[in-house]
């Protein structure tokens, strides 16, 4: 992908960091934007300059640009920089999204019961500030007829998961994939929504560091490093023929296994909805063994929203992790 320019929102850390860094890896110019700056005020794990140094020691070229995506006068000015300064976009990833604490205070409680400011918080940045990313990503992209706009969405967009505001975000979210989707397909650009599992980022680790063994068996069934999400979106990336997926919600894993890409020991990765991954989650580990010959079977998309509805009611019923 050298001579490609990305940008990746919100890639201070988390899973926007893990998708500069492998964007960095095949040569790409990566844009990578968010609040946290080197020289903030207070420390962060993690900032929009450690990240663009990331990308070049992939061997890609990475630029960190400040930018804050609840301001629309700061996203139109990125944009305008990016078109200044290299002329053209490839590749649009809109990652950013400031809800993460909220989803970890907000477990065990409804949402009438939380600050109503929880909207704004996740939706804002998350939800309008990737529409109107779209709007200037296509502006740019239409001219030349070529490009690829990643959502990164989640499970979320099925059914009821971790509350109100995140769910409606992450629904809204697919559902402009698909309308943008079929405003640019004659254009030839291509817009998708992934999910990827349960990643282990700076801030979902320190929250759940402390969990009982089953909530464990869990996230070590379901976890998943941030870079996998990013050797997804790499992988559509190098697609010429991207446009067939355009419109589509497709899930981390099995992006990798269309494509095979294997994860980090050289397997290659399960799909979060297969029976195995289910079967590692549920069964204690005296049956892990049992857990292993289940056959990877993929369960369908209603069966996983009654998965997934299940464990949020379980979850907000005892109160959050206990």
């Amino acid at each position: 992908m050298s001579g490609t320019v990305a940008l990746v929102t919100g890639g201070s850390r988390g899973v926007g960091r893990g998708i500069a860094r492998a964007l960095g890896r095949t040569g790409a110019t990566v844009y990578v934007t968010g609040r946290t700056r080197s020289h903030g005020a207070e420390p962060e794990p993690g900032t929009i300059e450690d990240a663009a140094r990331d990308v070049d020691r992939g061997g890609g070229r990475g630029i960190a640009v400040p930018c804050d995506h609840t301001r629309a006068e700061e996203i139109a000015a990125l944009f305008a920089r990016i078109g200044a300064e290299a002329g053209r976009l490839d590749l649009l990833v809109n990652n950013v999204h400031s809800g993460i604490a909220d989803v970890v205070d907000g477990v065990g409680r409804s949402f009438w019961e939380q600050d109503p400011g929880v909207w704004d918080r996740m939706n804002d940045a998350g939800l309008r500030g990737h529409y109107l990313a779209t709007v200037h990503a296509a502006r740019l992209m239409v001219p030349r007829r070529t490009g690829l706009i990643i959502n990164i969405s989640s499970f979320g967009a099925l059914g009821y998961l971790f509350g109100v505001p995140y769910g409606v975000g992450k629904a809204a979210l697919d559902r402009l994939t698909r309308d943008a989707a079929h405003e640019l397909r004659s254009a030839g650009i291509a817009v998708l929504s992934i999910w990827p599992s349960l990643v282990r980022t700076e801030l979902t680790g320190e929250a759940l560091q402390d969990l009982p063994g089953g909530y464990r068996r869990i996230l070590d069934a379901y976890g998943e490093p941030p870079v996998r999400t990013g050797l997804a979106v790499t992988a559509l990336a190098s697609d010429p023929h991207v446009l067939r997926f355009s419109g589509r919600a497709l899930v981390v894993a099995e992006v990798l296994r269309r494509y095979g890409v294997r994860q980090e020991d050289g397997r290659r990765p399960r799909s979060p909805r297969s029976l195995t991954t289910l079967a590692a989650a549920i069964l204690p580990p005296r049956w892990n063994a049992l857990a292993a010959v289940v056959p990877p079977i993929r369960m369908p998309l209603f069966a996983v929203r009654r998965v997934l509805t299940g464990f949020s009611d379980h979850l907000r019923a005892r109160g959050g992790y206990r």
